[in-house]
């Protein structure tokens, strides 16, 4: 007899069932997305606002990420903890309130500090929207649903570029730019508390009756066939609570298997830190060369207007071609193009077209790596598995920002500085081609035999997620 989690996995995809998740779970991903795109579009603005260095600049990226990486550890062990639904709407609540402060911060310090706990809150967003959208979607199609949810951060970051070059005539232009964003992040919270929790959440925490409820529900709605099913009995929940559980969370993930966690950060870590060093420094990079704001800024969007193209392409590739092969192969390619920038940014056109092959390629790697990482853990360590690996990426590339501007680019120059970075994409897809396992077509849980370097969670140990 199936379990209900292998009911969930194989229903038919309903717009108005899954459909509704992966919108509203995208507009979420959205404003993460817009959220980190301000950052290069604040730093030159800030800088005039209040006469600031190059390497003070670049504390308003490194802020923000830093906080959105402590949210990601954070919303990742309570979305284990308290269910995905609950951790799905709090974080836009929080990420909205400490906007709001910080469009109206009065010293440089006090919007540092809003811009960190701004971050904590829409951390979360990432690896708990992916957690619960993966979770929802039908086994057949969900490497191309996880993918194509990745289509929401390009547009998210386009949107913010259109936007903040129109507030660019308006007094106090970078508060109005802040403030834009808190009505519909209120109106998105909203909307979430419609969401279900996670069937299969619910089973592995031996709420059974609510997990019938919502899977009944899931297979009415659908369409399927009505058939048997069984919720498997879970252990007694005996672990940790608050911050033991985060840290007893990282234990298991690596104990779980050392060369896979190792390889999900490694990716994380590099191709994000090439990313954001391009969209956070973009626009005062196109500055320097002589180029007005309105000229940086409409780049610095059609970079990521092209990234939309990407992501469609990756989601026709991801299930294709695989996930490694698409994120081994795009990744280096985007960093090289990067370089060719580099080298030919003193050419109008050179300029703008490298901008544009790296926009496209960047996301065709990201949306399979994020599709790719939160397949490689079982459901008790899904969400929390993703936020870590976030959270170690964002720490890194939240002090980028302020190392790019204070030594890489100062010292090394650009070329050097971007080779550097894209030589770390390098060793990253390196080792994912011999550490991590393919998981094109793979059960969340594995049906299949487990990779050799994954060791099985104990059942106790299982509860306590």
């Amino acid at each position: 007899m199936k379990t209900g989690d292998q009911i969930v996995q194989e229903l038919p995809w309903r717009w108005s069932v899954q459909g509704k998740i992966f919108i509203i779970g995208g507009l979420g991903y959205l404003f993460d997305a817009y959220d980190i795109a301000l950052n290069g579009f604040l730093m030159p603005l800030l800088g005039k606002h209040f006469d600031l260095s190059l390497s003070e600049r670049g504390l308003v990226a490194t802020a923000n990420l830093v906080g959105m990486a402590v949210g990601a550890v954070a919303w990742g062990a309570v979305a284990d903890r308290i269910g995905r639904k609950k951790a799905f709407s709090v974080t836009l609540l929080i990420f909205a309130m400490f906007s709001v402060l910080g469009a109206l911060a009065p010293t440089y310090p006090v919007f540092l500090a809003l811009r960190f706990l701004a971050g904590v809150g829409l951390g979360g967003c990432i690896p708990v929207d992916y957690a619960l959208v993966g979770e929802f979607s039908p086994r057949k199609y969900r490497g191309r649903i996880l993918t194509a949810l990745d289509a929401w951060w390009p547009v998210g970051v386009t949107l913010c570029g259109l936007v903040s070059t129109a507030m660019l005539t308006l007094d106090g232009n970078w508060r109005w730019m802040l403030a834009t964003m808190v009505l519909p992040a209120l109106l998105l919270f909203w909307a979430r508390r419609g969401i279900p929790e996670s069937p299969i959440y619910l089973s592995k925490k031996g709420r059974e009756a609510e997990a019938r409820k919502v899977i009944d529900d899931l297979v009415a709605r659908t369409g399927a066939p009505v058939e048997p099913y069984v919720i498997p009995e879970p252990p007694v929940d005996d672990g940790p609570r608050g911050v033991a559980a985060a840290v007893d969370q990282l234990r298991r993930i690596w104990r779980f298997s050392p060369r896979i966690t190792s390889a999900a950060w490694l990716l994380f870590s590099t191709i994000m830190l090439v990313y954001y060093a391009a969209l956070s420094w973009m626009p005062s990079i196109l500055k320097e060369e002589g180029q007005g704001d309105t000229a940086a800024f409409m780049s610095t969007t059609l970079m990521s207007g092209v990234g939309i193209v990407g992501v469609l392409v990756s989601t026709a590739l991801v299930d294709l071609v695989g996930r490694k092969w698409l994120i081994g192969v795009s990744a280096p390619v985007a960093s090289l193009a990067l370089v060719v920038f580099a080298l030919v940014r003193d050419l109008p056109t050179g300029s703008v077209v490298a901008i544009g092959v790296f926009g496209f390629l960047a996301q065709l790697a990201i949306p399979a790596l994020y599709a790719y990482v939160s397949e490689l853990y079982p459901t008790p360590l899904r969400a929390s598995g993703f936020g870590w690996a976030s959270s170690v990426s964002r720490v890194l590339t939240g002090f980028a920002p302020l190392l790019f501007g204070s030594v890489m680019w100062p010292v090394l120059g650009l070329p050097l500085t971007f080779a550097v970075l894209g030589g770390t994409v390098l060793v990253a897809v390196a080792w994912m081609a011999v550490a991590a396992p393919e998981t094109k077509g793979r059960a969340l849980d594995g049906e299949e035999e487990p990779p050799a370097s994954a060791a099985p969670l104990p059942v106790a140990e299982q509860a306590a997620l």
